[in-house]
C-alpha cells in the first residue's frame, strides 16, 4: 500500500508539474500572440482620402490632425478634387486601379460603383458595431437600397432634401398665406397666380408666382409629393405611372396655362439658382444646400423661408425626395479595418457643423439634434423643416446611368431634362414629349439593365 501510495503521489507531482508546463507554454503563446497584435496594430498605415469641396481644406486638416492624434500609427492623405473635376479624375483611378482608401460618394453614382466591383462590401464590417447607432439607420439602409438593396457599400455623411422655398415679402404684399403642412396642390398653384405680378403695368411680367424647369430637383420633388414614380422598378425601364403625370401636367400648365412661372429660355441670362434669391419668383423648390446660395446671394432685406413640398392629391403617403452623399472604401483597401474607422470619423464623430454648408443635414444623430444645427440666427426660420423630411419616407431617382438618361451637369439639356424644357419652350408637346421620351431614355436604361 506504501508503495501504491507513494507511487500513486510521484504521479500527482509529475501531473502537477506537466499543468504548470502546459499554464506556461499556454502563457509564452498568448504573450506571444498578443506581442504579435500589439505590433500589428502599431503597424504604419497610410490612408489616402478623396474629397471634393476645397473650401474645407483647412477643416479637413484639423480632422486628419485630430485623428491621427488618436491613432499615431497612421497617416491620413488629403486629395481635394473641385466638383467639377471630381468624377472624370476618380474613373480614371477606378480605371488605373488606384482608388483612393477612403472617397466620396454620390447617390447618383453608388449603384453602378457598386455593381461594378469598385466599392468595398461593408457587411463584415458593420456586423456587431455599436457605433452606427449614432447613425440615421434609414439613410444607412437608403444606401443599400440605391445600391441594389443586397449589401452596404458606403456609410453617409450628409442628407440633402427639396423643400419648398418662398419669399415672406412676396406672400404679404399679395395678402397669401404662407405655405404651411396643409397646403394642397391647388393652394400651391393658386397662390403662384396671385404672385404673379406686372408692376409697371407694361404687360411683361416682373415677378413670377414660381420658378422651375426640368431638373431633376425641381421635378422630381413634385412626383413624389404624389407618390408617383418615372421608372418602372421591376423592369427598369422609363415609364412615368398616372400620378407621376399628374404631377409633370400640374408644372406644365404653370408655364403653359396660368403663365404663374416663366418658361426656362426667358431665364437662361441667370443661374438656375440665382433666380428665387433674386426676387424674380416667389416660390421655388430645390436642394436645400441652396439655403447657403440665398444667404450670400439674396438682399439682406428680404426675408424668405421654407416649407414642405405640398402633398399630391393621389396619395396619402408622400415621399420626400432626398439622397445622402456617402464616403466609400476601394475594394482594394489594403487596410479596410482602419479606413472603416476613418470613413466612421469623417462621417460622424470626427465633424462639427463647420463643415455642412447650410442647408445640408447631418446623418450623424448628435449633430443634427445639436443647438448648432437647430441655429434660428439666420434664416429661414423654420430650419426644423429639414429634420421634418429627414424623418418622412424619402425616394430618389438615381439608377445606373442617371446623368445619361435624366439629362444633367454636361448632358442637362438632353435626357428627360431635355424633354421637360422642350415642352414649357413650346418645341415640343406634353403629349409628344411623353411618347417620344421612353424610347430614347430607355436606350440608356438597356445598356446598363439588359
Amino acid at each position: 500500500m506504501k508503495i501504491i501510495i507513494l507511487t500513486n503521489g510521484i504521479k500527482g507531482e509529475i501531473m502537477k508539474k506537466s499543468l504548470l508546463l502546459v499554464v506556461l507554454l499556454i502563457c509564452i503563446m498568448f504573450f506571444a500572440f498578443a506581442q504579435g497584435e500589439n505590433e500589428a496594430s502599431n503597424e504604419a498605415v497610410t490612408l489616402e482620402w478623396w474629397t471634393w469641396d476645397a473650401d474645407l481644406k483647412d477643416i479637413n486638416a484639423k480632422i486628419i490632425s485630430e485623428f491621427e492624434a488618436e491613432n499615431p500609427n497612421v497617416t491620413i492623405n488629403n486629395t481635394i478634387i473641385s466638383t467639377t473635376e471630381y468624377w472624370t479624375k476618380i474613373k480614371i483611378q477606378s480605371q488605373q486601379n488606384k482608388l483612393p482608401d477612403v472617397f466620396c460618394m454620390s447617390s447618383g453614382y453608388l449603384e453602378e460603383w457598386s455593381s461594378l466591383g469598385l466599392l468595398y462590401n461593408l457587411d463584415p464590417l458593420m456586423e456587431g458595431d455599436t457605433s452606427l447607432k449614432n447613425f440615421y439607420q434609414t439613410l444607412l439602409d437608403g444606401g443599400k437600397e440605391i445600391a441594389g438593396g443586397e449589401h452596404y457599400y458606403a456609410i453617409p455623411f450628409a442628407l440633402v432634401t427639396t423643400p419648398l422655398f418662398f419669399n415672406k415679402d412676396y406672400f404679404d404684399a399679395a395678402g397669401v398665406e404662407y405655405p404651411n403642412s396643409n397646403w394642397t396642390w391647388d393652394d400651391f398653384t393658386n397662390a403662384a397666380k396671385k404672385l404673379t405680378v406686372d408692376n409697371d403695368g407694361d404687360g411683361k411680367t416682373d415677378q413670377y408666382g414660381f420658378w422651375f424647369y426640368g431638373r431633376y430637383a425641381h421635378i422630381e420633388p413634385w412626383v413624389y409629393a404624389n407618390d408617383g414614380n418615372l421608372i418602372n422598378r421591376k423592369t427598369m425601364r422609363f415609364e412615368p405611372d398616372a400620378k407621376a403625370i399628374k404631377a409633370l401636367e400640374m408644372l406644365v400648365n404653370m408655364v403653359k396655362v396660368d403663365h404663374s412661372a416663366p418658361m426656362p429660355q426667358e431665364m437662361s441670362a441667370l443661374r438656375q439658382q440665382d433666380v428665387f434669391p433674386n426676387g424674380i419668383a416667389a416660390m421655388w423648390v430645390d436642394g436645400s444646400w441652396n439655403i447657403d446660395n440665398n444667404r450670400l446671394t439674396a438682399d439682406p432685406s428680404m426675408r424668405w423661408g421654407i416649407a414642405m413640398v405640398p402633398k399630391g392629391p393621389d396619395t396619402q403617403e408622400p415621399k420626400v425626395h432626398g439622397w445622402s452623399d456617402f464616403y466609400a472604401i476601394a475594394k482594394n483597401t489594403k487596410n479596410p479595418e482602419m479606413a472603416w474607422k476613418f470613413a466612421k470619423y469623417v462621417a460622424g464623430e470626427g465633424l462639427t457643423m463647420d463643415n455642412y454648408l447650410a442647408g445640408k443635414i447631418p446623418t450623424y444623430i448628435p449633430l443634427t439634434e445639436s443647438e448648432a444645427f437647430s441655429d434660428t440666427s439666420k434664416q429661414p426660420d423654420e430650419i426644423s423643416v429639414l429634420k421634418d423630411q429627414a424623418a418622412s419616407p424619402m425616394r430618389t431617382s438615381f439608377t445606373k446611368g442617371w446623368s445619361e438618361w435624366r439629362g444633367y451637369g454636361a448632358a442637362e439639356s438632353l435626357g428627360f431634362n431635355g424633354y421637360v424644357d422642350a415642352v414649357l419652350n413650346g418645341t415640343k408637346t406634353f403629349e409628344e414629349a411623353l411618347e417620344e421620351s421612353p424610347e430614347v431614355l430607355d436606350k440608356v436604361f438597356v445598356r446598363y439593365y439588359n
